[in-house]
């Protein structure tokens, strides 16, 4: 992200490791979780393309899926 400026917060819970973007001028926060003893730059990675793809905007909207219908009986 060019021209962004990001904040990273950190918070570990037993074996898991909670990593939030925050981009400084939104506020917009995107959050990535994973294990606690994982390396830290794979959650900020993905933190960050999260909020990037947020930052885009709206994606268009997904048709929702037809309603289950009953099979057959033999």
């Amino acid at each position: 992200m060019t021209g962004r400026r990001v904040l990273f917060e950190y918070a570990v819970i037993g074996d898991v490791a909670r990593c939030a973007a925050v981009d400084a001028e939104t506020g917009l926060e995107a959050v990535a979780v994973g294990p606690a003893h994982g390396p830290r730059a794979a959650l900020e990675f993905l933190a960050l393309k999260k909020l990037e793809r947020a930052l885009a905007g709206p994606r268009p909207p997904v048709e929702p899926a037809p309603p289950p219908r009953r099979g057959k009986l033999a």
